[in-house]
C-alpha cells in the first residue's frame, strides 16, 4: 500500500507544524543546492518562518544583490524607488572614495609606491613638506600659549605671596603692640605697687626736718 495523499492545509497543532516546517525547509534548501550543482544555476532562497527567523541559501558563483539586479532587468520589475536607488548609488560613490584614500593615505606611510611615477611623487613630497612646516607651526603656537601661561601663572605667585607677606608683617605688627602696651601696663602696675612703700618711710622720722 503506497501512501495517502496529504491534504495541504495549515497544520494546527504547533508541535507538528514546527517539524513540517523544519523538514521541509530543509528539503528545499537541499534541492537548491543540487540543481546549483548538477545544473550550474544560479539560485537564491529566502525563507521566514512564522517565529520571523529567516534562512537563505545562494549559489556560490553568485550574490543576492546581483540575482535581483538580474531580475529587475529580466521582468522589468522595480523592487526599489529612484531614491533607493541613488543612496544605493551614493554609498557606491562613498566607497570608492575611502577606497582612494585609504591608497593615499599607505602612500604618505611610504608604502606601496613602487608604482607612482616621478611626477606623482614630486605631488606626494610636497604635500608632506607642506604638512610638516603646518606641524611645526602649530607646535610653536603651542609652546607659545604653554610660556604665556607659565608666565600668568608665576605672576600671580608673585602676587599671592605678596599679600601674604603683607598679611604676616600686619600681625606682626598687631603683636608688637600688644607686647609694647603689655609692658606699659606692667610698669604702671609696679610703679602704683611701689607708692606706698615710700609714703610709709616718711612718717617714720616725723621730727627730721625739725631737727635740721
Amino acid at each position: 500500500m503506497g501512501r495517502g495523499k496529504i491534504e495541504i492545509k495549515r497544520i494546527e497543532n504547533s508541535s507538528n507544524r514546527q517539524v513540517t516546517y523544519s523538514k521541509r525547509r530543509n528539503g528545499i534548501i537541499k534541492k537548491a543546492k543540487e540543481i546549483t550543482v548538477l545544473c550550474d544555476a544560479k539560485v537564491s532562497l529566502i525563507i521566514f518562518g512564522s517565529s520571523g527567523k529567516m534562512h537563505e541559501y545562494c549559489s556560490p558563483s553568485t550574490t543576492i544583490s546581483d540575482l535581483l539586479d538580474g531580475y529587475q532587468k529580466t521582468s522589468g520589475r522595480r523592487l526599489w524607488d529612484a531614491k533607493h536607488e541613488n543612496l544605493s548609488n551614493e554609498i557606491d560613490r562613498i566607497k570608492k572614495e575611502n577606497d582612494s584614500m585609504q591608497v593615499k593615505l599607505r602612500h604618505l606611510k611610504g608604502e606601496d609606491i613602487n608604482s607612482l611615477n616621478h611626477k606623482e611623487l614630486m605631488v606626494m613630497e610636497e604635500a608632506l613638506q607642506n604638512g610638516l612646516s603646518s606641524i611645526s607651526a602649530k607646535q610653536s603656537e603651542i609652546l607659545r600659549m604653554v610660556r604665556k601661561n607659565d608666565q600668568i601663572l608665576e605672576e600671580e605667585h608673585k602676587q599671592l605671596q605678596y599679600a601674604l607677606h603683607q598679611k604676616e608683617m600686619a600681625a606682626m605688627g598687631g603683636n608688637m603692640r600688644g607686647i609694647q602696651e603689655e609692658v606699659y601696663h606692667q610698669r604702671e602696675r609696679d610703679y602704683e605697687y611701689q607708692m606706698p612703700f615710700s609714703l610709709r618711710v616718711q612718717p617714720m622720722q616725723p621730727n627730721l626736718h625739725e631737727r635740721m
